[in-house]
């Protein structure tokens, strides 16, 4: 019989994120502070309406909410599934970085193709090490060679941006601030 105590639980703040690790093994500290930040970013569409999430941020900038959940989906497509795991998988979305809006596509639909491609990227970099190397196929680097470790760290630092576009585009919408 197994008992479930308050440690066995990951920790969560009250808007429900996860509290990344303080201290302990590298690898799962790098992959909390991920989680935290993909819960960010979703904590900041959470209640909106699919109007409100095609809300630009500010002129001449055509950044919105939904615009930036589409890009992560791409992005975790990019590293972990090309980079990382070296798949010839094709883009998400007619236009590659994500931004552009499609008309018929919500953000149930967006967030749901986000949610599949961090389980992908979960599935495919579960059993590597963090020394892992990856190849850079396109971009301004191609052949550049990067470990699963500095994956996990752009890609931490790719949401931490992006959060803080988020933060200012959600409060712009209706007012709400912070996290």
């Amino acid at each position: 019989m197994t008992t479930d105590t308050p440690a066995d639980r990951p920790l969560a703040l009250p808007d429900g994120r996860p509290v990344p690790h303080l201290s302990g093994d590298e690898r799962a500290m790098l992959e909390s502070w991920l989680d935290f930040h993909r819960a960010t970013l979703a904590l900041k569409c959470a209640g909106l309406d699919d109007a409100q999430v095609r809300v630009p941020s500010a002129e001449p900038s055509a950044l919105t909410l939904l615009g930036l959940v589409q890009h992560l989906a791409e992005v975790e497509r990019n590293w972990f599934q090309r980079v990382t795991a070296g798949l010839g998988v094709p883009p998400l979305f007619e236009d590659p970085t994500g931004y552009a809006l499609d008309p018929g596509r919500g953000l149930d639909e967006a967030l749901g193709i986000w949610r599949r491609e961090i389980a992908r990227g979960r599935e495919l970099c579960a059993g590597l090490p963090l020394d892992h190397v990856g190849r850079v196929a396109e971009g301004p680097v191609p052949g550049m060679e990067v470990s699963l470790r500095w994956v996990l760290i752009h890609m931490i630092e790719e949401y931490a941006r992006h959060n803080g576009h988020a933060d200012l585009l959600r409060e712009r919408i209706d007012g709400v601030t912070g996290a």
